[in-house]
């Protein structure tokens, strides 16, 4: 029965902490931040910013301006609050802290993983302006399911990647097992060891075997 419940103890604990840390980041985002404004508006507008010298430098006509990016006469993309990967940093971070493992590890890897998440944000907006611009009748699809996946997809491996790599779960095997084993066979009643070392000799030695279209000429984007 303890052996049971010790069996449970680190997954219910650890998602205890995991919803205890994101429950914490939705408060403060949503009732400080969110209303605040300045955190979305800083990133929302750098997003912008690096989609549009991406977007030139591959050669599309582009505007920009606000929060809103696009190529030539299409409706361009406007990002909204909700949709600039603040909300999804706060998953990663929230799992990152809750899984066990090394101080260290965690505080050099939560920063890479947010840059990696804002990198792919920003691919993410990138390639739909492009849709938007060459295959509008599809936009609002890829806009919804196929991006989206893709956006979460990245965050899964991202804690994956600290589960099976950062965590230090794996530890390395005890040689006392083998060494009592071999112990145990020198001492077993009966057995003349002797011999087998005069029969060969040198022998002795034995080894241990993770929207929609705004009002205007807009789309907004999540």
């Amino acid at each position: 029965m303890n052996s049971i419940k010790e069996n449970y103890r680190e997954p219910v604990l650890f998602v205890i902490k995991a919803l205890a840390v994101y429950v914490l980041w939705y408060l403060v985002y949503h009732f400080w931040l969110l209303p605040d404004g300045r955190l979305d508006e800083l990133i929302s507008r750098n997003i912008v910013g690096v989609t549009a010298t991406l977007l030139q430098l591959t050669g599309y006509d582009v505007f920009a301006f606000d929060r809103i990016v696009g190529i030539g006469l299409s409706n361009g993309l406007e990002i909204i609050d909700g949709c600039n990967g603040i909300e999804t940093v706060g998953l990663f971070v929230g799992f990152v802290i809750a899984y066990p493992g090394s101080a260290v590890k965690r505080w050099m890897f939560i920063p890479t993983g947010i840059l990696i998440i804002y990198l792919v944000n920003v691919a993410r907006i990138y390639l739909l302006a492009i849709v938007q611009y060459h295959w509008y009748p599809g936009f609002q699809v890829i806009h919804d399911y196929t991006f989206n996946l893709i956006f979460y997809l990245v965050v899964f491996a991202l804690w994956a990647v600290w589960a099976l790599r950062g965590s230090n779960r794996i530890r390395p095997a005890d040689s006392s097992d083998d060494v009592g084993a071999i112990a145990d066979y020198h001492s077993t009643p009966g057995i003349d060891n002797s011999s087998d070392s005069d029969s060969k000799p040198g022998s002795g030695k034995k080894s241990g075997s993770d929207s929609g279209e705004s009002a205007d000429r807009t789309t907004e984007t999540d």
